[in-house]
């Protein structure tokens, strides 16, 4: 029974940092879209790093993706940038092999 428990344990702590990697990997790849956001706002660089955690945040808003492309579409919009829910979509999933990309390099 030694080796069910074993291996049972070694499962369960192979799904604990799946769950974490992902939970990394979307967060980075948020803030990547908070400051490709910013840049197109022409932000400062305070107001960059400040604005890519107000995205970071936006996320636990509610499930899914939803909220923070909401919330970038609606900052662009107000700032007077021409987008669309596509682009920041687009660059959503650019970025979040991106994301995914730099934590790997960092391990």
């Amino acid at each position: 029974m030694t080796t069910f428990d074993d291996r049972e344990r070694a499962f369960e702590a192979k799904f604990a940092r799946d769950d974490e990697m992902a939970f990394r990997v979307t967060a980075r790849r948020n803030r990547l879209l908070g400051q490709w956001a910013a840049e197109q706002m022409r932000l400062t660089p305070e107001e960059t790093d400040a604005y890519a955690k107000a995205v970071v945040q936006a996320d636990f808003e509610e499930a899914g993706d939803e909220d923070v492309i909401r919330k970038v579409v609606g900052d662009l919009t107000a700032a007077g940038i021409d987008t669309d829910d596509a682009t920041v979509r687009r660059a959503l999933d650019d970025l979040a092999v991106e994301a995914r990309r730099q934590l790997m390099a960092a391990r």
